[in-house]
């Protein structure tokens, strides 16, 4: 996939003077080997240079890793470490960081007397002085290990990296206000700005403009072939092909045109109720595509749902797709095919739906058709363009990056499955199940004012996630989940 980030890691170690600098030496390189080994080296860069003691050091180590190439930092304590020094080197570095410690042996480097390093009490005072620097760093639940555990601690930083790097460098590009009736998804950009996303808001104009002129490309054919084979016997509107292939490629270079100085991007685009007319094809498969090549397009102008989807995309180095949480299960599927079959209550599921903006490679079979809710009150024949089928079964993490009409930043996540189960309905749809779901739809989605469109990760990132919301600056209490039995929510009533 393209449009993404490739961390490289720098991995400096620091030792406080009055500790023997040797520990944090072969602690270093026993991690960097430990981590070669279980990983491979492609992300990583070992610092060295020194092991950073001093303010001098400090530099001398960003300037390395600066030098490398490196977008993300790992501080490993072999010892004690120096408080100042270390802090500052994640202060100073552009990109984020993470701060993990070593844990004491007594086979090597002089056991609990000479060998003793100390990084548990270290640790505290790193996380303490962050704090007075106001400097965000990624510290794991426990954050001491062994060589070996701490390799899989920084294995566990790579996508949470990838992700801050890319948030940082990436541009939304948008085309009109939302739909009537849709102000569910409105949300002020000013969050945006604060996790330092540009945005570029354009007409639908703008884009009928750049539409019009790239009418007679001579690349259209060979987009609209690719088209016909990714579909094969799907293709049941061969005749809006072409129209397609001109729109994604009109899309395509506006991001080439657009991007600025932002590496990255993704788009939240006008899609009803206009569009069809005008264009003459509804764009759900177009968009499809582009997110299947790492360009995330949300429905709807819904900007902060672009942002979740391309945030998932990187975390999960995967396709996504973004979905109404849409309609309940009727009882007599769930009694049919759920109820005694799946450990779900029929409160616990619900349909994941959109009209066809999910990529052929995230359904279990895909046709071309015309969007049918539209083609009630329109021609058919300008409401072609949808990809729909049934959602792939597996592991998902439903979830959503969101700012509120005050302009505050929130977000949820929460783990469940697509379940293997036949919709017997239309649009790219599948059935969801998701523990507590009720409880969860009733105090976060309600409660907290969320809108129907949540993004879709394929696999369970909810650890990841979480701390890339936590880096981004979302308060703790901000990040809801679907709480577990027994666990209450601050607006459930303990007497139901």
């Amino acid at each position: 996939m393209s449009n993404m980030p490739q961390e490289k890691i720098g991995i400096v170690a620091v030792s406080r003077d009055c500790f023997p600098e040797s520990l944090s030496v072969n602690r270093r390189k026993a991690l960097v080997e430990a981590y070669t080994k279980k990983y491979g080296s492609d992300n990583i860069y070992e610092c060295p240079i020194c092991i950073v003691e001093s303010e001098i050091h400090m530099v001398q180590a960003l300037e390395d890793i600066k030098k490398a190439g490196c977008n993300a930092l790992v501080v490993y304590l072999g010892n004690f470490g120096p408080e100042i020094s270390e802090t500052l080197l994640a202060k100073h570095f552009d990109g984020p960081s993470m701060f993990i410690a070593a844990a004491e042996e007594t086979s090597a480097n002089g056991g609990l007397v000479q060998g003793r390093g100390d990084a548990y009490c270290g640790m505290l005072n790193a996380s303490y002085n962050l704090k007075l620097r106001n400097v965000r760093a990624y510290i794991p639940e426990y954050p001491i290990g062994t060589a070996d555990e701490c390799a899989d601690m920084i294995h566990e930083f790579a996508p949470i990296a990838r992700a801050i790097i890319a948030v940082r460098d990436l541009k939304i590009i948008s085309f009109g206000p939302r739909p009537q009736n849709f102000l569910a998804c409105n949300a002020p950009i000013k969050q945006l700005y604060n996790l330092g996303v540009e945005i570029e808001e354009n007409s639908e104009l703008d884009l009928f403009e750049a539409y019009n002129k790239h009418a007679g490309d001579p690349r259209i054919p060979d987009v609209a072939k690719d088209m016909a084979e990714e579909l094969g016997a799907g293709n049941k509107k061969p005749e809006v092909l072409e129209k397609l292939a001109q729109y994604e490629i009109t899309l395509l270079d506006w991001v080439e045109a657009h991007k600025g100085y932002k590496k990255y991007v993704t788009i939240a685009g006008k899609c009803w109720p206009a569009f069809q007319t005008q264009f003459g094809f509804v764009p759900c498969y177009v968009n499809s595509r582009l997110t299947k090549m790492g360009i995330p397009v949300a429905c709807e102008v819904d900007i902060y749902g672009a942002l979740s989807e391309f945030i998932g995309t990187v975390v999960s180095n995967d396709t996504v797709t973004l979905l109404d949480i849409n309609n309940t299960v009727p009882a007599d599927i769930y009694g049919e095919d759920i109820k005694g079959k799946f450990n779900y209550t029929s409160n616990e599921v619900f349909m994941g739906f959109h009209c066809g903006n999910t990529a052929s490679t995230k359904l279990t079979f895909c046709e071309m058709r015309n969007q049918m809710i539209m083609a009630r009150s329109l021609p058919v024949e300008v409401t072609n363009g949808t990809l729909e089928g049934d959602i792939i079964p597996g592991d998902i993490t439903f979830f959503r990056l969101q700012s509120t009409s005050d302009a505050q930043i929130r977000a949820y996540i929460a783990q469940g499955e697509v379940l293997p189960v036949a919709t017997r309905s239309f649009g790219a749809i599948g059935i969801f199940a998701i523990p507590e779901m009720d409880r969860f739809y009733r105090h976060v989605l309600i409660e907290k004012n969320y809108p129907h469109h949540g993004a879709v990760a394929f696999g369970h990132f909810g650890k990841a996630l979480y701390e890339v919301f936590k880096y981004l600056g979302v308060p703790a209490d901000e990040i809801n989940f679907n709480q577990p039995k027994g666990m209450m929510y601050p607006t459930e009533n303990p007497f139901k």
